[in-house]
């Protein structure tokens, strides 16, 4: 299993990102997928769930700023934030389970002024 996710940076408070992770070494489409984040002296937490036929859920604090979606054919998952703040700082991970026991390479955002 390889998931690798990329597109992290540096942002202003307020403003928008769009992350993706590549998956590889499973079936992709059959999978639900997760979004997961760390910030340094935290542990791992939820950010996001995608179910294989796109049904998603969030945690409370990024609904209605944050949007996953995948593609299936790709074999892509990708998350868009919008509206970031300056908690929302962490390394940012695509896994195939809700533990991070099979997460990736993280991708690092910031939000900063």
């Amino acid at each position: 299993v390889q998931l690798q996710a990329s597109g992290g940076g540096a942002v202003q408070p307020g403003g928008s990102l769009s992350i993706s992770c590549a998956a590889s070494g499973f079936t992709f489409a059959n999978h639900w997928m997760y979004w997961l984040r760390q910030t340094p002296g935290k542990e791992l937490e939820w950010v996001s769930t995608i179910k294989p036929d796109g049904e998603s859920y969030y945690v409370d604090f990024v609904k209605g700023r944050f949007t996953v979606s995948r593609d299936n054919v790709r074999n892509t998952l990708y998350l868009q934030m919008n509206f970031l703040k300056p908690e929302g700082t962490a390394l940012y991970y695509c896994s195939k389970d809700a533990r991070g026991e099979e997460k990736g390479q993280g991708t690092l955002v910031t939000v900063s002024s």
